[in-house]
């Protein structure tokens, strides 16, 4: 601004046009960010509907296993709404019920749960209770409830039970997680020095918590000794408890008297299906033994 006071002269400076063209290439580079960013996410995202063929491509998508879980959960949802398509994919999944990947034996025997009518997902179902990994042996046991299978009952009954994690290789451990730590599936659970000097990791196949350590840091293991304990984390034995309501025995109700009592568990929401549970199972001995005698 320049002049005097009566008659002041209002100057306007322009900024200079190299500022001006400087934040073209920027705004450029923020609107491909964003655009790479909801891309990725849409791309992700499995709540994304797929078409019939880009399931089917999905399925066998091996390479890329987000692709393979998204195809799975779009199928589940149709096995749900009763798609008269859905059949189309069973094969796949039940080829991926055999797969070497343990993501996608584990989903794949959640989703064939969701058909009790199918008898190629009831067989691969019990072929996967001799599965090595003890997470997809539960899934299945849970789904083949569903088809009002008692043949996973051992491993419900496993699942109220601490699991014991084993040594895969012989050495000295080293590990520095505590009693009642909080682990999810894949967490460190310790390392073993060999005598090579090669370390070996032990990863945790479950999510939970530790319920015991039974080998200390610093001593020396062997081939197959017990490590430490893993308690499933509550939703898996609510899980469980639900399962066992249709398929548990008279045998199981110690177990499960133990987490309606308050002894195995302080979550109230556990008290009360083991409760329901437990009642189940009296209820069906008493029909049992009410037609033995008729």
């Amino acid at each position: 601004m320049t002049g005097n006071g009566n008659n002041p002269e209002v100057k306007i400076v322009t900024p200079p046009a190299k500022r001006i063209r400087a934040s073209g290439p920027i705004l450029i580079l923020a609107v491909l960010f964003v655009v790479a960013s909801f891309l990725t996410w849409y791309l992700t995202w499995f709540g994304r509907g797929l078409s019939d063929a880009e399931i089917t491509k999905y399925l066998s998508d091996y390479g890329h296993p987000r692709h393979v879980q998204h195809a799975l959960l779009q199928v589940q949802e149709r096995i749900e709404r009763r798609d008269p398509a859905a059949p189309q994919w069973y094969s796949q999944i039940v080829a991926l019920a055999d797969n070497s990947e343990i993501e996608f034996r584990l989903t794949a025997a959640w989703v064939m749960g969701s058909d009790n009518k199918s008898e190629e997902f009831h067989t691969a179902l019990k072929k996967l209770l001799m599965d090595p990994q003890p997470i997809v042996r539960r899934n299945s046991a849970l789904a083949l409830v569903r088809f009002n299978d008692a043949s996973g009952r051992a491993e419900l009954t496993a699942m109220l039970t601490p699991f014991t994690v084993n040594a895969p290789v012989a050495g000295t451990l080293e590990s520095s997680l505590l009693k009642a730590a909080s682990i999810s599936r894949g967490t460190l659970l310790a390392r073993i020095r060999e005598a090579n000097n090669e370390v070996a990791a032990m990863r945790s196949p479950l999510s939970g918590s530790i319920e015991s350590i039974i080998a200390a840091t610093g001593s020396p293991v062997t081939i197959g000794q017990a490590i430490l304990t893993i308690k499933s984390d509550e939703q898996s034995i609510w899980e469980a408890l639900r399962a066992l309501a249709v398929v548990g025995t008279p045998d199981d109700l110690p177990l499960i008297e133990n987490y309606a009592s308050g002894v195995a568990t302080n979550s109230d929401r556990l008290k009360q299906q083991a409760a329901l549970t437990a009642n189940a199972i009296k209820s069906r001995m008493s029909i049992n033994e009410k037609s033995t005698k008729q």
